[in-house]
């Protein structure tokens, strides 16, 4: 019989399994692929007693298991509980960058973040409740528009009932409406389209509605069920109408949960507070999260010490819809980690060790392979130059943001090394770390290092870049990529002169070489150089390439000769001229990349 073929690490690393309360060993095994024996022995090696295959798992030692092995897992939690009740909507506005979604909702919530936003554009995910004129409540979470912002659209999809894709009635559909589009269809969420701007001048709501309408997105005016509302959120036009189709389209979907049993929630964003410590921004999906009791938030755990609505007030418990800010954490969890509820202190530390072995175990083969995948520089082309970077931010989801931006403008010429991203302002181990390695310090939307840590800093000749607005962010990066870069050598011609007559010395001694041919030129174009390679054409072809043997002008040695001026020349190894012929001087130059940013904010560096 053949051999059984082995798995490799790699398919292992992409396998998810889904997980239950109460799922038996026998299930598990049959979901991991894997003998009954190995996973009792780690049941056991976990501190579970095991008496048979058939015994129920908690949740929680099924991951932990399913991690041994080297799996990823989906949790799946019963929705079943005594106490159901109806929930507000979740809604997440979404769309193209300047198109007027903060600016909406400051006109349902009589507020102006926008103003306070720096650059005039959202570059976090804020999560609060708006409470409707009906009476009705709203949780609404507001993504940034800008390109390097998608990881935050996509999390804010994936956790919201209802999407608000805003389409400003003068601009019409951009690139990032295109992605939210995406991002709303994959997470099968429905759309309510509100059509933004239409007091300007050159709104156009009937061309915006084609544009989606050609886009795949059936809109109620053709035929399909995906309301459209006109709006203006400077005049507070049209607001009432919006509510009215977002409470209609919440009504339809008959949004319910149970507040009994342990919370499900999910990370919106996170960030690091210096006096009350790591801090996540969470929206509770099911169940009641109670002040007190023990979570595991990604690969961090702790207990909650105080619990925040969007007000800032304290309150002992959150229940379904409801975004909160929790504080009690060991460390800084991810923007989008899940919050499980845990019985004890205890299985509170198991399961986040467990996690971080997982999470170190993955980040080590997927380094392992980028080594293997990317091709070593070859003697001839230019090495591959590393830039390390250190980035801080002030939440989570920010640093994200920049470091998947900044990955973005690799090229085969430069590569942005990451070393180390954190949350908070930069400090004097950042510094010492940047000098370490030869690294440049990326302080984005934080304040300004203290006078001593920015003088260390200096002395020591780290770069530090502080910028509050992504674009400027890049566009810094970008130039600093461009000077950094080796290029690539290129040849070009230098110039070009034309065959007017040819001249022939006749009767040389042997002593000086047999005799010669000198081509009578006019120089054409740029200048030719008796150091640059030259090449022969006729009639447009290249007959042939040699070096120049002498270069002379008004019967004087020269180095160059300039566009107008006539010369003599000689090339080594040919004298069969013509007139007529075109003498081209090439030269080799180093072309530096280019940095482009598209009008959508999304850029690139181009070889």
């Amino acid at each position: 019989m053949p051999p059984k073929p082995k798995r490799t690490t790699k398919s292992l690393q992409d396998k998810t399994i889904d997980i239950f309360e109460g799922m038996t060993i026998v299930e598990l095994a049959k979901l991991a692929g894997e003998p009954i024996t190995t996973l009792q022995d780690i049941v056991v090696n976990v501190g579970e007693k095991v008496t048979s295959e058939f015994d129920p798992l908690s949740i929680d030692v099924a991951e932990l298991v399913a991690m041994e092995i080297g799996l990823n897992v989906r949790r799946i939690h019963s929705n079943e509980g005594t106490d159901i009740v109806p929930r507000a909507p979740v809604i997440t506005v979404m769309g193209h960058v300047d198109h007027g979604k903060t600016s909406l909702l400051d006109a349902l919530r009589q507020t102006s973040v926008a103003a306070k936003e720096a650059g005039g554009i959202t570059q976090h995910l804020g999560a609060f409740v708006v409470g409707m004129s009906s009476g009705a409540s709203i949780t609404f979470l507001d993504t940034p528009g800008h390109a390097a912002f998608s990881a935050m659209r996509a999390r804010g999809a994936a956790v919201t009932d209802i999407v608000v894709l805003v389409v400003a009635a003068d601009d019409g559909v951009m690139p990032q409406t295109l992605e939210a589009m995406s991002h709303a269809k994959e997470a099968n969420v429905p759309i309510v389209v509100a059509i933004n701007k239409c007091d300007k001048p050159a709104a156009d709501p009937e061309r915006v509605k084609t544009q989606l309408g050609a886009e795949g997105l059936e809109l109620e005016d053709l035929g399909g069920n995906v309301q459209v509302v006109e709006v203006s959120a400077v005049k507070k036009t049209g607001l009432d109408d919006l509510e009215t189709a977002l409470l209609i389209q919440a009504e339809m979907m008959d949004l319910k949960a149970r507040i009994d049993g342990p919370a499900q929630a999910y990370v919106v964003e996170a960030r690091l507070d210096k006096g009350r410590g790591p801090l996540a921004t969470a929206i509770v999906k099911a169940g009641t999260l109670v002040c007190g009791q023990h979570v595991v938030v990604g690969s961090q755990w702790g207990r909650i010490r105080a619990i925040r609505d969007g007000m800032g007030k304290l309150t002992e418990q959150a229940r379904p819809a409801m975004p909160v800010e929790i504080e009690g954490l060991k460390g800084l969890p991810m923007a989008g980690d899940d919050i499980v509820v845990v019985d004890s202190e205890e299985r509170a530390r198991m399961l986040s060790s467990g996690r971080k072995r997982k999470f170190d175990k993955d980040r080590l083969i997927k380094i392992n392979e980028e080594r293997i995948e990317t091709p070593e520089p070859t003697e001839e082309g230019p090495k591959r130059i590393e830039m390390p970077v250190i980035v801080k931010a002030d939440v989570q989801g920010t640093v994200q943001a920049v470091t998947d931006a900044l990955k973005t403008m690799n090229s085969p010429q430069l590569f942005v090394n990451v070393v180390h991203v954190g949350v908070g302002s930069v400090s004097q181990s950042d510094v010492d770390l940047a000098l370490a390695c030869g690294a440049c310090i990326i302080g984005f939307n934080v304040k300004c290092p203290p006078s001593s840590v920015g003088m260390a800093a200096t002395r020591a000749g780290i770069k530090i870049l502080m910028h509050r607005v992504i674009y400027h962010l890049l566009e810094d990066i970008g130039n600093m990529i461009v000077d950094k870069a080796p290029g690539t050598y290129e040849t070009q011609v230098a110039g070009e002169a034309e065959v007017l007559s040819i001249f022939e010395l006749k009767g040389r001694s042997k002593a000086k070489g047999d005799d010669v041919k000198i081509a009578g030129c006019r120089v054409m174009d740029g200048c030719v150089s008796k150091s640059s390679t030259v090449r022969l054409l006729r009639s447009g072809e290249v007959v042939f390439e040699g070096c120049c043997l002498s270069l002379k002008r008004e019967k004087q040695d020269v180095e160059k000769v300039g566009k107008g001026n006539e010369c003599g020349l000689v090339i080594r190894d040919w004298d069969d001229f013509q007139v007529g012929d075109v003498i081209q001087c090439m030269e080799q130059v180093i072309r530096k990349p280019k940095f482009i940013s598209s009008e959508s904010g999304a850029v690139r560096i181009e070889c």
